[in-house]
């Protein structure tokens, strides 16, 4: 019985740091598109750090329930960055579901300052 419960515990800590890891590299990668002038499909030469340096003026976006852009309310940080890549970029809006926008969400919400 101590056996599985020693197992039990080790698989649950390997999970947390594959957890962890797997964060770190949606983190990472959003950085990248964060910095990328084609994401979105793009038209122009911007890229979300064109109007946000560094993340200037996200540092509280990842704990809003909504957000209002240019007057118009948004319900999640998906739609705001859509909006982003319809607008400023003159892309098209990406998945909700799809990797890049958990990777660039993920990314803005580590900007997030207490």
């Amino acid at each position: 019985m101590e056996r599985i419960f020693r197992s039990s515990v080790v698989l649950f800590f390997v999970l947390l740091l594959l957890t962890g890891l797997s964060f770190a590299q949606n983190v990472e990668n959003g950085k990248k598109l964060f910095n990328d002038p084609s994401f979105g499909s793009s038209t122009n030469d911007k890229s979300c750090n064109s109007c946000h340096p560094n993340g200037k003026g996200l540092e509280q976006s990842g704990k809003k329930e909504k957000i209002i852009i240019m007057g118009k309310e948004l319900h999640s940080l998906e739609e705001a960055v859509n909006m982003c890549i319809e607008g400023p970029l003159s892309g098209k809006a990406i998945k909700i579901d799809s990797q890049e926008m958990k990777d660039i969400v993920a990314y803005i919400k580590s900007l997030t300052k207490n």
